[in-house]
Order: C-alpha cells, then sequence, then structure tokens
C-alpha cells in the first residue's frame, strides 16, 4: 500500500538540480533500520547523493549544508497509522513536531538548520523492537522506492 506519487518524486528531481537521499534509522530496531537499507541500495550518479546518518541526523548538518543540494529527502521509518509498508512523501513543514521518533531530536525541528526544501520519504513500520530483521512488507516497500529511484 502505497500513498507516494512517482510522479511528485520524479519532479522532485529535475536533470538540473541535485538531491540528497539522507538515510536515518537505528539498524538494531528492526524496521526502524529502513531508511539505512534504502540509502544502501541507492546507486549515487552526478545529481543524487546519499548520506546515511543513522540515529544521529543532528551531527550531519554542517556536512550536509556543504553538500549543498538542490533538494534535501530524508528516508525513514515513520508511524503514519497505516499498514506496514506504506509509503508517503511529504514537505518536512507538514511533520508534526511532537511525533514519536527514534532520534536525540525530530527530524522537523532539526529541518530548521537545512537551506534547502526538504522532503520526507516516510515508510510504515511493522514492528520496531530489539532486532535487526526488517519486515516483509516494509522490505517489500523498501525494494519499490529503491528500483524506482535507480531508474530516475
Amino acid at each position: 500500500m502505497t500513498d507516494i506519487n512517482y510522479n511528485q518524486l520524479s519532479k522532485l528531481i529535475p536533470t538540473d538540480k541535485t538531491i540528497l537521499f539522507v538515510g536515518i534509522g537505528n539498524r538494531l530496531k528492526s524496521d526502524d533500520a529502513i531508511g539505512i537499507n534504502i540509502c544502501e541500495n541507492l546507486v549515487e550518479t552526478d545529481r543524487k547523493k546519499v548520506l546515511i546518518v543513522e540515529s544521529g541526523i543532528e551531527k550531519f548538518v554542517g556536512k550536509i549544508n556543504f553538500i549543498a543540494p538542490d533538494i534535501l529527502l530524508l528516508i525513514d521509518c515513520t508511524d503514519f497509522n497505516e499498514k506496514p509498508g506504506f509509503i508517503k512523501l511529504i514537505p518536512i513543514e507538514e511533520v508534526l513536531d511532537h511525533t514519536m521518533h527514534t532520534h536525540t531530536i525530530s527530524v522537523r525541528r532539526i529541518s530548521e538548520f537545512f537551506e534547502m526544501p526538504t522532503y520526507i520519504l516516510g515508510i510504515q513500520p511493522e514492528f520496531v523492537g530489539f532486532g535487526e530483521e526488517i519486515s516483509e512488507e516494509v522490505l517489500k516497500a523498501a525494494k519499490e522506492v529503491v528500483g524506482y529511484v535507480n531508474q530516475m
């Protein structure tokens, strides 16, 4: 199940713009690692860059601003109260600051330090407890995203 409009995603990355895909998550909390998993499987090009920050995005603000992409796309496990594997692309301004997260600071709050338009590609988890296995439906959603982005 998905709420992502891939045309919307491709419009974010016109041929004259660069985009930085940032993988957020915790490898030891099952589905929370999905942002990392996706970014590990993306193929970088001149206009598509990848950075894995795990659960410490606040440590990478300077690096992200130094890379200075035209668009910043944060990929993270996000609770939308939907079925596992649900995918949604939203502008960071639409993310509630008080949402539950596993980071030391919310992505909405940290985005105030970025100098470029910022979006979040969220994937609904099934399980975020201790473990290194990613749920089947969440992994299936990740493969869909990777396949699409790598074709762009």
